[in-house]
């Protein structure tokens, strides 16, 4: 699933492209996709509209509109959910088979397609007020997200998952994270000491920043028969060879740690993967 940096990514490039364009022609292909809202408010409300601004939010795209005429402004929310992707194509151009949406931009239209349609573009951002600190943010540092974990039994890295901790980081990030940090992904998240908080704060913010600068290098354009291709966790499908992976455990397992040597594992937490060095991360019942 994309996460921060990812949606970062796309955000930046799809910005200029649709800001200040009004939508002509609203097409939901996929119900499911635009729920809550009715699919009748949501052909009502976006046909005519104009789109003011798109920013990020976690791991939401967040639509500015200004509605016909002036009279009210709103936001569109997206969310890529496993398999989303949102591109601009030629007005003419087929259709790919997944499309769940279509806004007729005029020459161009904005494409979101789903394979697996668990993503969603609705007119409902309630999600968004639930959401904890941008990792990135002024809000976010070492003091407020040692107070947040102090309490917490559960696993840090199944805590870093809780997107009402901190905004946008996932499955790989938070395992990358902790690599960086040399924490253990098992230790409970409530026993970590203020120097582990502290390295982990930064490791964060480290590997988020860094992922969204090499991703912002990789060009989306690769043409209307494929749409914009995206950055997913450090690579792009048929990225150029000038870009290299940068993931130091995710996905990994069996192969050498960049920092030591050791195998890399996987052990399964909350149902997802998590990668880690045994070496490097030591402690509370890794083995």
């Amino acid at each position: 699933m994309p996460e921060l940096p990812e949606v970062e990514v796309l955000v930046r490039h799809l910005r200029p492209l649709v800001r200040n364009k009004t939508i002509r022609r609203v097409e939901v292909r996929r119900a499911r996709v635009v729920s809550p809202t009715s699919l009748r408010e949501f052909q009502r409300v976006l046909t005519g509209a104009k789109i003011t601004g798109l920013s990020r939010r976690g791991k939401f795209l967040l639509f500015q509109l200004q509605t016909a005429r002036g009279r009210k402004t709103l936001t569109l929310l997206g969310h890529l959910g496993m398999t989303g992707r949102m591109f601009l194509a030629r007005r003419n151009a087929p259709l790919p088979k997944h499309a769940a949406v279509v806004l007729g931009l005029g020459r161009e239209n904005f494409i979101y397609e789903d394979q697996r349609y668990f993503g969603r573009l609705t007119l409902d951002d309630s999600t968004v007020a639930k959401l904890g600190p941008e990792p990135l943010g002024e809000d976010f540092s070492a003091d407020s997200l040692a107070v947040a974990l102090k309490c917490s039994r559960r696993a840090i890295k199944v805590k870093l998952l809780d997107q009402a901790l901190v905004a946008g980081i996932g499955n790989i990030y938070a395992s990358e994270a902790l690599f960086r940090a040399r924490i253990s992904p098992r230790t409970a998240a409530g026993r970590l000491t203020r120097a582990q908080v502290r390295r982990l704060w930064r490791a964060i913010r480290d590997v988020l920043t860094t992922a969204i600068r090499l991703g912002s290098t990789i060009p989306l354009n690769f043409g209307d028969a494929a749409g914009d291709g995206l950055f997913y966790f450090g690579r792009a499908v048929d990225a150029p060879d000038f870009y290299g992976e940068r993931l130091r455990v995710y996905d990994r397992r069996g192969k050498s740690c960049v920092r030591c040597g050791t195998a890399i594992k996987r052990i399964v937490q909350a149902a997802r993967s998590t990668f880690y060095c045994p070496r490097c991360q030591r402690g509370s019942g890794v083995s």
